[in-house]
């Protein structure tokens, strides 16, 4: 009975925190420049195939849809994680597209003030990067970012991020 309680109240909050990223979404980023956080399993996903949301939207980087943030951890974690992962690539080519990524970006300081806010203490950074930059966090995790709406940040696929560069271009 205890865990049944517990799953109505966890979907409940779940469903709350859907909703404030709707009001985000729809109400307040529309009238603010566009600023992201891509998570690391974006680039992994671009780097992988041509095909997919992913590559479309790293392929977008430089054209001014929307401006990337970055921090000093989050591009040693893509550097750490493509290195470790990445069959297709050699090692100066993952180097070429992370400079690439970096000198088209905004770079932040975080000073990891507050933690732990998620249920992967590893991927606090991301949400606190993007507190600090005012950004959507682009992941294909969004799970793992629910409790950003707490916080006011705006979590989408790479897909419905696309949707909405399209809606308000």
């Amino acid at each position: 009975m205890t865990g049944e309680i517990w799953r109505g109240e966890s979907k409940i909050a779940l469903q709350k925190m859907i909703g404030l990223t709707a009001i985000l979404v729809s109400h307040i980023l529309p009238f603010m420049g566009i600023n992201i956080v891509l998570d690391t399993n974006v680039l992994v996903s671009a780097l992988r195939s041509s095909q997919g949301a992913s590559f479309r939207l790293l392929s977008m980087v430089e054209k001014g849809s929307f401006t990337l943030h970055l921090s000093t951890t989050l591009v040693a974690e893509y550097e750490a994680v493509l290195k470790r992962e990445n069959r297709l690539l050699t090692t100066e080519e993952i180097d070429d597209i992370i400079d690439f990524i970096c000198s088209r970006a905004v770079l932040n300081k975080i000073f990891y003030l507050w933690r732990p806010v998620l249920k992967d203490p590893g991927d606090d950074f991301i949400l606190e990067l993007a507190v600090k930059a005012n950004a959507i966090i682009v992941t294909w995790n969004e799970a793992d970012f629910i409790n950003g709406a707490k916080l006011g940040v705006a979590v989408m696929t790479p897909r419905t991020f696309l949707e909405y560069l399209e809606e308000h271009a």
